[in-house]
């Protein structure tokens, strides 16, 4: 039930924070970019996170190292041929991700390989039937930052298998020691079905005047004890993820409560998208 190969496409945040758990679990992990400057940048955020749980006191130097030489860094998928669980993590686009699903049911080799999306709101289902082989591909959605926060959604499609649906949560829940909740496939799961509404109408209540960004936020964080206010967290998640996950939603439902407001619309036109950018509902400069 153990896999000792792991590939991840993507070395985004996401990405970077999928492989640098699955190094530290004792995996071999081969991860995939775009380019070779991607697949530096991906690497050196790593070492970063890595160099903080040093300093953190939750590894040790050696551990630091031994991590480390677990990763290779590429930007060519035929390297992924040889894995036995390959992790999709990529920007929240259904056409991408498609795309990435139909390389690697061509190129990875085990007919008993698993492949999985990071997805957090596209139907699992709609990337499984992109391969050959959808009775073993599921969605193991992570939280950011992934070394930090222990949740998984593990969403399994109509097709996905029982053994594979086991086999997945025996990598999250034993291997990572992660806290695995199962969801169906519906656009946005668990989490971001709740989340996403209560995100929007903070920027709904915001852009109509009725409240400051900070009274909003600090609403939440000192009368409900959240960690930090919605708008917060929508730059934390990222304005454009934010927006493309509510987009799911309501091509999905076509409920009223999951429709992006005017304002995070025209915020992700401008490249205001939060803590990456330097600039979202705050500024991070």
């Amino acid at each position: 039930m153990t896999f000792e190969r792991v590939g991840v496409v993507g070395a985004g945040l996401m990405g970077s924070g999928i492989a640098e758990v699955s190094a530290r679990a004792g995996m071999d992990v081969v991860v995939v970019e775009a380019s070779e400057e991607a697949a530096k940048a991906g690497r050196a955020r790593i070492e970063k996170s890595l160099g903080r749980a040093v300093k953190a006191g939750k590894l040790d130097g050696d551990e630091e190292v031994a991590t480390l030489d677990r990763l290779h860094f590429t930007s060519k998928m035929g390297e992924l041929a040889d894995r036995e669980l390959v992790i999709e993590a990529i920007i929240e686009n259904e056409n991408a991700k498609g795309s990435v699903f139909r390389k690697l049911d061509e190129i990875v080799e085990d007919p008993q390989a698993i492949l999985a999306s990071n997805t957090s709101s596209i139907p699992v289902m709609k990337l499984a039937m992109a391969t050959r082989r959808p009775e073993q591909v599921l969605g193991i959605h992570f939280f950011n930052p992934v070394p930090v926060l222990h949740l998984v959604e593990l969403v399994t499609s109509l097709h996905t298998s029982q053994e594979t649906q086991d086999r997945a949560t025996a990598y999250a829940g034993t291997q990572l020691g992660k806290r695995v909740i199962n969801s169906q496939d519906r656009a946005g799961f668990i989490v971001n079905s709740l989340l996403i509404p209560y995100i929007l109408s903070a920027v709904r209540m915001f852009e109509s005047g009725f409240a400051s960004k900070e009274d909003i936020d600090q609403g939440m964080v000192t009368g409900c004890a959240h960690p930090m206010g919605p708008l917060a967290l929508a730059d934390l998640i990222g304005l454009d993820t934010t927006m493309a996950v509510a987009e799911s939603l309501y091509e999905e439902f076509k409920e009223q409560l999951y429709a992006p407001p005017p304002l995070l619309a025209r915020m992700v036109d401008a490249g205001l998208l939060g803590r990456k950018t330097g600039r979202g509902f705050y500024d991070y400069q």
